[in-house]
């Protein structure tokens, strides 16, 4: 029951009532639904100011720069969990004992293997396609082999599911990595952490060994978990309203990958590279700083603030001392790195950055990260798109096990023209 309401006043018309829901955190909701009946919709281009679910997943507070993942911080999560965990904290709603993670650890473990099948769908490729375009297709694809669990109504199916596209994503990134190079594939390996596998099946190749190095692997990891899910964003937002037409899951998550795909969304950290790039070296920042600065100048630093925190992304936090773990490790020598770590200091300190909390955002450190241990920046999305499945996934599950849930159908401010008779050609 609400316990407060809205009173929405039109001219000539009797006042409207709407009531208003309080949720465990966050805003209070006013439900519009019933406007329709008296003859009006609202008018949110982008939904910025529309709540389109219920959910239990995770919260995000911009202003206050805080992630909760099932009310568990994100740097708590971070720095005590890993990736595996909290994908059974993300598709659960509870942290696992120690018994149920063993469970759960080895089921994805068992199930990294795809089908023969899946590597003939690369071969119909170009070598020059993006990895992104692989992905997308071959996801889609994989309900053509898994016809027993596609009934979505199914809580026991949408598990199997679930566990199917969390383990196999990895495999199937490094699939396409490898296609891309001209290397064959690397088969997952049931001795490895779930990082550990996706550097191995990237990097190893079949004539020597491959010794996964464990700073490497900790840093991939936590690059899982940072992405692993953001609330209602436009990919998980693609994802819900594919599923809510009963659609696969393979199919759902395809959609979503889609979404990401687009740079606005998924493709910040390559963005970011791109940007080091242009810069090219430490003694053009300055020229680049001021380019910034310049309210006339159309170039902006990528990687600074977030459309979503206000104050500082508390991701970056946890992944900028992964940043320098890394970098310290690999000892590399790369212009563009410096060029990164000079950017981040002048972030940090010079008082127009912090006046205006531009502070260096997790695709500022992820991508720097991904470059240092040797990841191109076309598979930096296919990763985000990895690490997101989880996420994407866990909201689907929940909206099918919600009762009452529609299919989505938007409204629209229809401003063409109104009905004309149609003119034969002849008198045009």
């Amino acid at each position: 029951m609400a316990d407060k309401k809205a009173t929405v006043h039109i001219d000539g018309q009797d006042p409207i009532e709407l009531p208003i829901y309080e949720g465990t955190a966050g805003q209070d909701v006013i439900d519009v639904r019933t406007l329709g009946a008296h003859g009006y919709f609202t008018y949110d281009p982008g939904f910025m100011s529309t709540g389109s679910c219920d959910s239990s997943i995770t919260y995000i507070d911009g202003g206050k720069g805080v992630l909760l993942h099932r009310g568990y911080p994100i740097d708590q999560l971070a720095e005590q969990s890993n990736y595996v965990e909290l994908c059974y904290l993300l598709l659960n709603g509870e942290l696992p004992s120690e018994a149920e993670l063993e469970e759960f650890s080895k089921s994805i473990t068992l199930s990294t293997m795809v089908h023969e099948k899946v590597a003939a769908f690369f071969q119909g490729f170009r070598v020059d396609a993006h990895p992104m375009a692989m992905l997308c297709g071959v996801v889609g694809a994989m309900s053509s082999f898994y016809h027993q669990d596609l009934d979505i109504s199914d809580p026991a199916q949408r598990k199997r599911s679930a566990t199917r596209l969390v383990a196999k994503l990895p495999t199937i990134a490094a699939m396409a990595y490898k296609y891309t190079i001209g290397q064959p594939f690397v088969y997952p390996r049931n001795d490895l952490s779930y990082a550990e596998n996706f550097l191995h099946m990237m990097f190893s190749v079949p004539s020597e060994d491959y010794q996964v190095n464990p700073v490497l692997a900790k840093a991939m990891d936590r690059i899982f978990m940072l992405h692993a899910d953001h609330e209602q964003n436009a990919s998980t937002s693609t994802v819900r309203i594919a599923g809510s037409s009963g659609a696969n899951p393979y199919a759902c998550i395809a959609a979503g990958i889609a979404s990401l795909w687009g740079p606005a969304h998924g493709g910040a950290n390559e963005a970011c590279l791109n940007m080091l790039q242009e810069i090219g070296s430490v003694d053009r920042i300055d020229e680049y700083i001021a380019k910034a600065k310049d309210k006339n100048d159309p170039f902006r630093l990528m990687g600074f603030g977030h459309r979503v925190y206000k104050n500082f992304d508390p991701r970056a936090t946890v992944m900028r001392d992964t940043c320098h773990e890394v970098l310290k490790e690999l000892n590399i020598e790369d212009p563009l790195l410096d060029v990164a770590m000079r950017l981040e200091q002048i972030a940090l300190e010079d008082p127009y950055f912090v006046e205006k909390k531009l502070y260096p955002n997790v695709d500022f450190y992820s991508g720097i990260i991904l470059k240092a241990i040797g990841i191109p920046t076309s598979m930096f999305t296919v990763i985000f798109a990895m690490s997101r499945t989880v996420g994407w996934i866990s909201h689907w599950d929940e909206m099918l096990s919600q009762p009452g849930h529609k299919i989505s159908r938007p409204r629209q401010l229809y401003k063409g023209a109104t009905k004309r008779d149609y003119v034969a050609q002849d008198k045009r």
